[in-house]
C-alpha cells in the first residue's frame, strides 16, 4: 500500500514538473491547469479571477491572467485589470507588473502611456528603489534563469524608451536615449535602431559609423541572424543615399528630463549615500545638466 501511494505521489510530482503546474487545489492551481494542461484560456481567465478575489497567490494570478488576456487579444481588458487590482499585490510584485503593463501598452499602441511608465522605471533606478534595493535580480527567458544588473536594466529600459520615441517619429529624442543606452550596456540591436534614427535625420555619415560597429562584429549580438539581415538592409539603404550638408549637432530633446524639485531631491539622496561625488549613470548626468530647459 505504501509503495502504491509513493508511486502515485511520484507520478503527480512528474506531472507538475512536465506541465509546470503548481501543486495544490486552490483556484490559482486550477487556473494554471486550465491554461497549461487543458489549453482552455477562457476557463483559465475565470479561475484567475476567482484566485484574485479569494486572495490566492494574487501576485501571480494577476500577472498570468494579463498574459493570457493578451494572447486572446483582450489587451485593453488586461490593462484595466492590472491597473485596478495591482493594489492587492505585494510591493515586490510591482516592478514586474510595470513590465506587464509596458508590454500591454506596446501591444495596443499606447505609446504615450508606455513612455510615462518607462520614465517612472528610470526614476526608480535613480532613487535606488529598483530590484527592491538589490544590485541584481533574477530574470527568466525561454525557461532559463539569469542575473540582470542595474546597468543592464537601465540600458534595456532606455532601449525601450528609444523605440517608443521612434514610434512617435521623434527620432532626435530616440537618438539621445539610444546613445545613453549604448554607453551603459551596448548591443547590436540598439546600435541598429540608433543607425535608423540617424538615417531618418539624414545624418548618413554618423549612421554609417554606428552601422560599422555591427558589421565588424564589435558589439554583442552582432552575429545574430536577424541583426545581420537588418544590418545589410540598413547598409543598402545608406548606399542609396547621397549625404549632403554638415552633420547636425547632437541635441537634447524636451521630454527627457525630470522636474527641478525631483532632480534636486535625488541629488540630495545621492550625496547622502556616497558623499559629494556623483554616482549617477550617464543618462542622469546629461538630464540634470539641462533640467532648467526641460520638463518631464
Amino acid at each position: 500500500m505504501e509503495m502504491k501511494n509513493s508511486s502515485t505521489k511520484k507520478e503527480k510530482d512528474i506531472f507538475h514538473v512536465i506541465h509546470k503546474v503548481p501543486s495544490g487545489h486552490g483556484p490559482y492551481v486550477r487556473a494554471k491547469h486550465a491554461q497549461l494542461v487543458q489549453k482552455d484560456q477562457e476557463a483559465a481567465i475565470v479561475w484567475f479571477w476567482k484566485a484574485i478575489n479569494a486572495g490566492d497567490r494574487v501576485d501571480s494570478a494577476l500577472k498570468d491572467m494579463a498574459v493570457v488576456m493578451k494572447q486572446l487579444d483582450r489587451t485593453e481588458e488586461a490593462i484595466e485589470a492590472v491597473k485596478s487590482f495591482r493594489g492587492l499585490c505585494s510591493r515586490n510584485a510591482q516592478e514586474s507588473l510595470d513590465n506587464v503593463l509596458i508590454d500591454l501598452y506596446k501591444k495596443c499602441g499606447k505609446v504615450d502611456e508606455q513612455i510615462v511608465l518607462l520614465k517612472h522605471k528610470l526614476k526608480l533606478i535613480y532613487l535606488g528603489e529598483a530590484f527592491n534595493g538589490k544590485p541584481t535580480k533574477t530574470a527568466r527567458s525561454h525557461g532559463k534563469k539569469f542575473q540582470v544588473s542595474i546597468s543592464q536594466e537601465t540600458s534595456r529600459i532606455l532601449g525601450n524608451l528609444g523605440w517608443a520615441y521612434m514610434q512617435k517619429s521623434n527620432f532626435m529624442a530616440a537618438e539621445v536615449v539610444y546613445r545613453k543606452a549604448q554607453m551603459i550596456d551596448g548591443d547590436a540591436n540598439k546600435a541598429l535602431n540608433l543607425c535608423q534614427c540617424l538615417i531618418k535625420q539624414t545624418r548618413y555619415e554618423e549612421a554609417r559609423l554606428v552601422l560599422d560597429d555591427v558589421l565588424q562584429y564589435k558589439l554583442p549580438g552582432s552575429d545574430d541572424f536577424k541583426s545581420r539581415n537588418r544590418a545589410k538592409e540598413l547598409e543598402l539603404e545608406l548606399e542609396s543615399k547621397n549625404p549632403v550638408g554638415p552633420l547636425l549637432p547632437n541635441l537634447l530633446i524636451p521630454g527627457l528630463s525630470f522636474e527641478d524639485d525631483f532632480v534636486e531631491a535625488l541629488e540630495r539622496v545621492m550625496n547622502e549615500r556616497g558623499g559629494t561625488r556623483s554616482r549617477r549613470l550617464p543618462i542622469f548626468e546629461e538630464i540634470s545638466q539641462y533640467r532648467d530647459q526641460l520638463a518631464c
